[in-house]
């Protein structure tokens, strides 16, 4: 079978006003599920993911289709980076140990992961439980559960544990899903930790539902965890960096965009963002 290709829209973006931290607070789109969040002066990476293969190996698996919005050697300082769940799409060990040589930024990981990190020589590491809370300079960083599994090899299935972030300072509030199927998780998620200014959802990787659906959200189950998490605007994530199931690669943000017309919101609040794009919030 022909791989498929896919050429996400995107924007130039040389990191300089990042550096200089001059859009602030800011939320840059790198590809997947990773983001450069801007707060408090704080630099935060999510899942990050800057290489070529979402695999253990470098000779097979989901090849990226795009190259990320921002160049590694483009980043300003990064001092948390949160790491949702340990799939290679998430967690990809090439790119923590780039910024840990690079950054040396604190890793906050869910509960188990902390060996692993170890066993690859990076040890500025603390794992938490869901609903564990962790302060850095004024941001409050909440592990917040998630309906999704682990698994690196074919030994270790769910034998660490997987979440979502919250980001929480006393300017903006932040939701960033991970994986995850939709649950009951968001409303509790809602009333525990918002209103949220922007919840970060995964939108692909939903086809076939029988695999899919129990662990991965669809645009219109993402909606409707927006709504449950009193968020006022809705960024999908997580598509159209690799090709990870069977739905068309272009197809998330449309359908996302239009269930948000459906249930007649302002669409306003949906952000579907460009690689390399970076936004006010």
């Amino acid at each position: 079978m022909t791989p498929r290709t896919f050429d996400a829209p995107r924007v130039s973006n040389d990191g300089a006003l990042l550096r200089a931290g001059s859009v602030n607070p800011s939320i840059t789109w790198i590809g997947h599920s990773t983001l450069l969040v801007q707060i408090n002066g704080v630099n935060i990476l999510t899942d990050p993911q800057w290489s070529e293969r979402a695999s253990p190996v470098s000779w097979a698996g989901p090849r990226r289709l795009s190259p990320p919005g921002l160049a590694f050697e483009d980043l300003p300082r990064i001092d948390v980076v949160l790491i949702s769940h340990d799939h290679y799409d998430h967690l990809d060990l090439n790119t923590v140990k780039r910024l840990a040589a690079a950054h040396d930024p604190l890793f906050l990981v869910p509960l188990g992961l902390k060996a692993w990190f170890a066993e690859n020589g990076m040890t500025r590491v603390e794992e938490m439980d869901w609903w564990q809370e962790r302060e850095y300079r004024a941001v409050k960083f909440v592990c917040a559960p998630a309906q999704h599994f682990s698994q690196r090899t074919l030994s270790d299935a769910n034998q660490r544990l997987w979440a979502s972030w919250a980001l929480l300072s006393p300017e903006r509030r932040l939701y960033f899903s991970g994986d995850t199927g939709y649950f009951a998780g968001f409303k509790e998620a809602g009333q525990r930790l918002g209103p949220f200014d922007v919840a970060a959802l995964a939108i692909g990787a939903y086809l076939p539902p029988e695999i899919m659906k129990a662990v991965h959200l669809t645009p219109e189950e993402a909606v409707q965890a927006f709504i449950d998490l009193n968020a006022r605007v809705i960024l999908g994530i997580h598509w159209g960096t690799f090709d990870l199931a069977e739905e068309p690669l272009d197809e998330p943000p449309r359908r996302l965009l239009a269930d948000i017309r459906r249930r007649n919101m302002d669409s306003s609040r949906a952000w579907i963002f460009k690689l390399g794009e970076t936004r006010p919030w």
